[in-house]
């Protein structure tokens, strides 16, 4: 039988890692944030050229797996000469940063289709009456657009944020101890399989819980006029 000492040692070693693994999906997140708000803009910007590069950003960054990316990242660019003798080399020689990098731009990719997708799914009545009204540039966005977008949005975008904290593993394999190395670490070294990986499983699970918690109740306070079907 296992010895419950041996399980709570091991959530505390792994409870020490979780700084780590919230900071590399907090960074991420807010990078990624804002480079999927500045692909969106382009990608509804109408100027042919940024959209086709949104276009492919979006296509490359959803359509290829993530470990791959991180690799690229991480082995990939600092092979090359003008990066290793460039200013960026302060910061890919860093395994965090690569981590950093690497699962911001992933998620912007995707979030920047749920941004897009929320956007359009304003109702064009509503921008309409607005402007019959006088509201126009940054008072039609901030009182029409965002509040209604960010509504429609919001289900995927939670959905988005989760996925991210589950992929904040495989910073593993890139020789961050986040919670998955270190689990795997007292894997190797006690030869005890399952228990590791099932207490670093049940730190995510309760860590994505309080997330879908969270976004719920975001959700219940941008939604007044459903508050009532929500609760």
């Amino acid at each position: 039988m296992m010895s419950l000492d041996f399980i709570w040692q091991t959530f505390l070693r792994l409870l020490a890692a979780l700084p780590l693994t919230i900071e590399v999906w907090f960074l991420s997140i807010v990078f990624g944030g804002f480079v999927a708000a500045g692909v969106t803009w382009m990608r509804v910007s109408g100027i042919l050229p940024l959209s086709l590069f949104a276009r492919a950003f979006i296509f490359i960054f959803r359509g290829s797996p993530l470990l791959i990316q991180l690799f690229v990242i991480y082995y990939g660019l600092p092979s090359l000469p003008f990066v290793r003798h460039s200013f960026l080399w302060t910061f890919l020689r860093e395994p965090f940063y690569c981590a950093v990098l690497s699962l911001a731009l992933c998620t912007a990719g995707y979030t920047s289709e749920i941004f897009r997708g929320a956007l359009a799914a304003v109702p064009r009545g509503q921008v309409e009456a607005a402007r019959a009204c006088g509201m126009s540039g940054f008072l039609l966005f901030r009182r029409i657009i965002l509040p209604i977008a960010m509504r429609q949005g919001l289900p995927a975008y939670s959905t988005e944020i989760i996925s991210m904290t589950k992929a904040t593993a495989l910073v593993s394999m890139v020789t961050l101890w986040d919670v998955l190395n270190v689990a795997l670490k007292i894997r190797n070294d006690t030869l005890i399989t399952y228990t590791p990986l099932l207490v670093a499983g049940a730190i995510y699970f309760v860590l994505n819980y309080i997330l879908a918690r969270f976004f719920v109740w975001l959700e219940f306070v941008v939604s007044p006029h459903l508050r009532r079907r929500l609760h």
